[in-house]
C-alpha cells in the first residue's frame, strides 16, 4: 500500500466523509477511490472555512480535513488556519510538496510557519511513520482543548509504498477529571457568593455538557452567559439565560455582568478581547477549563479546576449536593429586564422603513424557520452584532458563533461546512457586502457539490466597521463606500437569488429560497439594507 493510499484509509477510519481540497494534491484520487467525496474550492481560504463548518458543527464529533497543493496554495491557507486556530477547531490540514523542496529563503516552509497557528505541525517524512503521526494528529485535535493540526504530505513520500501492514485503530476522545480538592473549594465559595454569574463557552459544547449545566446553573440558581462561540451551550429560552455577548449583548447579560460579585468561567478560556463578554474590574473569578495555560492569563484567580466541563460540572453537582444558596428570585429579575429590552427594541425589529433595517430581517428569519433544525451563522463585523443579541438558540449546534481574529468572508465555508455535516438541517449565513466580495466566488462551489445553504446578503453600500478609521478619506474620496448587485452575481453562478428593497417582500422570498435549497441549489437574497450601527450595548 502507498502511503497516501494509506493516510486515505486512515481518514476513512476515522469517519471522513469529504475531503476539502484545491488541486494539486497526491491526495485527492486515494481517497476517491475509497469513496472520500472531493469537495474542490475556488480559493483556499474558503476551504479552510467548509472543513471547520465540518468539525465545529459536529464539536468534533466530525472532524473536517483540508488537503492544498503546497507552496502558493498553503500560503493562501494560513489565514484560515489563523482563524480556525483562534477559534479552537479541531481541522487537519495536509499540505503537498514545497516548492523546490529547499530549506533555504525564499522557499516557504509550512511546518515552521504553520507552528503559531495550529496546536501541531509535522512533515510526514518516512514511509515508517505514517500510522505514528497519523494517530498523533487525531489524538492531538481531540484531547485538551480543541485546535488545528498541520501534516505536510510531500508527493515522493505519498507515492512510496508503506512498509508492513494497515494498522491503525481511531484515536479516543481521551477527558481528564478535575482534582477533588479544587471542587470542594469553588463549591464552597460559590455557595456564600451573592450574585455568582456563569461565564460559559464552547467548552460547554465540546464537552456535550448543555444537560450539566442547565442543572447546575438551576441548583446554585445563577444566571448563564456565554461568549459568541459558546452560543447554544445554555438553552436561551431558559429563564436563567442572559444570552450571548460579542462587543454588544443583552441588556439584561449587561446588567447582571455588573453587579456580579463572582464570574465562574465554566469551558472558556477567559480571554480579554474585543469579541469576549467584558468583565468589570473587581470581581472575584473563579476559572474551570481543560487548558492550565488559560488558568490566571487574564485575571487573577480565585479558585480553578482542570478537567473536560462536563466531569467538572458532575463533580460541582455531586459536591453541592443538596445544599442551596440564600437568593432572591434571580429568574423574575432577568425576565423582568429581558421584558423592557425586547420593548426597547421592538422598533428596530419590526421596522417597516426603507432601506431595509437588518433587525427586522432577522427577526423574520425567526419567525418563518424552524430554529430547533436551523444552523445559523454570521460574518465579522456589524452581521455577527446585530445577529448574537436577538437569534434565540434554543439547543447546542443551531449557532455557529466565531471571530477572534474575525477575518471577513469566514462565515461562507463555514456555514457549506456545516450542511456537508448535517444535510437534513436548514443552514444560513448572513454576510454583508464587504465580505461577500472577498469570497462570493466560492458560491460556485456551493452550486456545482449541490450544497444548500442560504445566504443573506445585507447590502448597505459601505464598510460599516472600517469608516471610524477613515475619517478624512471617507469624507474627501468616500473610500469606505461600496457597490454592486449582489443577487445577479449570484445568478450568474448558478444560484438561486433575488434582490428585496421592501422589508414585506422578504418573507415570501425566503420561503421560496428554502425550497430551493432542499431541493440542493444553494439561495442567496440580496437586501438593500440601511446604514445601521445601533448595537445592543449597554
Amino acid at each position: 500500500m502507498k502511503v497516501a493510499e494509506a493516510i486515505a484509509r486512515v481518514l476513512k477510519e476515522e469517519g471522513v466523509e469529504y475531503l476539502i481540497c484545491y488541486p494539486r494534491q497526491t491526495l485527492i484520487d486515494a481517497c476517491a477511490a475509497i469513496g472520500i467525496r472531493p469537495i474542490v474550492c475556488r480559493q483556499e481560504r474558503v476551504g479552510a472555512g467548509i472543513a471547520d463548518g465540518i468539525s465545529r458543527s459536529t464539536y468534533g464529533k466530525k472532524i473536517g480535513v483540508f488537503s492544498m497543493q503546497g507552496g502558493p496554495g498553503v500560503e493562501n491557507t494560513f489565514a484560515g488556519a489563523a482563524q480556525v486556530f483562534g477559534d479552537n477547531v479541531p481541522v487537519l490540514l495536509i499540505p503537498g510538496d514545497r516548492v523546490g523542496r529547499s530549506f533555504t529563503p525564499p522557499s516557504f516552509d509550512p511546518v515552521q510557519t504553520f507552528k503559531p497557528v495550529t496546536k501541531w505541525a509535522a512533515e510526514i517524512n518516512d514511509p515508517s511513520r505514517v500510522m505514528e503521526l497519523m494517530r498523533r494528529a487525531f489524538h492531538t485535535m481531540r484531547s485538551g482543548k480543541p485546535g488545528p493540526v498541520l501534516l505536510e504530505l510531500p508527493s515522493k513520500i505519498g507515492a512510496m509504498e508503506m512498509p508492513g501492514e494497515f494498522d491503525y485503530a481511531p484515536v479516543p476522545h481521551l477527558r481528564a477529571a478535575p482534582d477533588p480538592a479544587d471542587i470542594k473549594r469553588i463549591a464552597g465559595l460559590l455557595l456564600k457568593a451573592e450574585n455568582p454569574v456563569i461565564h460559559a463557552g464552547q467548552g460547554i459544547l465540546y464537552a456535550g455538557a448543555t444537560p450539566e449545566l442547565v442543572r447546575f446553573a438551576e441548583l446554585i440558581q445563577a444566571p448563564v452567559l456565554t461568549t459568541n462561540t459558546g452560543k447554544g451551550a445554555f438553552p436561551e429560552d431558559h429563564p436563567l439565560s442572559l444570552g450571548a455577548f460579542v462587543v454588544s449583548g443583552t441588556k439584561h447579560g449587561f446588567h447582571f455582568l455588573k453587579h456580579a460579585d463572582v464570574i465562574l468561567g465554566m469551558g472558556s478560556s477567559l480571554t480579554r478581547n474585543n469579541w469576549a463578554p467584558q468583565i468589570p474590574p473587581g470581581k472575584r473569578i473563579i476559572h474551570c477549563t481543560n487548558d492550565p495555560a488559560d488558568i490566571g492569563k487574564e485575571f487573577p484567580t480565585e479558585a480553578a479546576a482542570l478537567g473536560d466541563a462536563k466531569l467538572v460540572l458532575e463533580a460541582l453537582i455531586a459536591e453541592i449536593g443538596s445544599r442551596k444558596r440564600t437568593t432572591r428570585d434571580v429568574s423574575a429579575d432577568v425576565a423582568a429586564i429581558k421584558r423592557a429590552w425586547l420593548e426597547e427594541w421592538k422598533p428596530e425589529l419590526t421596522s417597516s422603513e426603507t432601506p431595509i433595517n437588518q433587525y427586522r430581517i432577522l427577526q423574520d428569519i425567526m419567525n418563518n424557520v424552524d430554529c430547533s433544525n436551523t444552523i445559523v451563522t454570521h460574518e465579522s463585523g456589524s452581521p455577527r452584532e446585530q445577529l448574537v443579541s436577538f437569534w434565540q438558540c434554543l439547543k447546542p449546534g443551531g449557532y455557529l458563533g466565531w471571530g477572534k481574529s474575525t477575518q471577513l468572508g469566514h462565515g461562507l465555508g463555514l456555514i457549506m461546512g456545516a450542511k456537508l455535516a448535517n444535510p437534513d438541517k436548514t443552514c444560513i449565513n448572513v454576510m454583508g457586502d464587504a465580505s461577500i466580495g472577498m469570497v462570493g466566488m466560492d458560491i460556485e462551489t456551493a452550486v456545482r457539490n449541490r450544497i444548500g445553504i442560504l445566504t443573506i446578503v445585507f447590502n448597505n453600500g459601505v464598510m460599516a466597521g472600517e469608516q471610524n478609521g477613515l475619517l478624512e478619506a471617507v469624507q474627501r474620496y468616500k473610500a469606505a463606500d461600496l457597490g454592486g448587485n449582489y443577487a445577479q452575481v449570484a445568478a450568474g453562478l448558478g444560484a438561486w437569488s433575488t434582490r428585496i428593497e421592501k422589508p414585506a417582500d422578504f418573507t415570501p422570498r425566503l420561503k421560496e429560497a428554502l425550497e430551493a435549497t432542499q431541493a440542493g441549489r444553494p439561495a442567496v437574497i440580496e437586501c438593500v439594507a440601511k446604514q445601521n450601527f445601533k448595537y445592543s450595548r449597554y
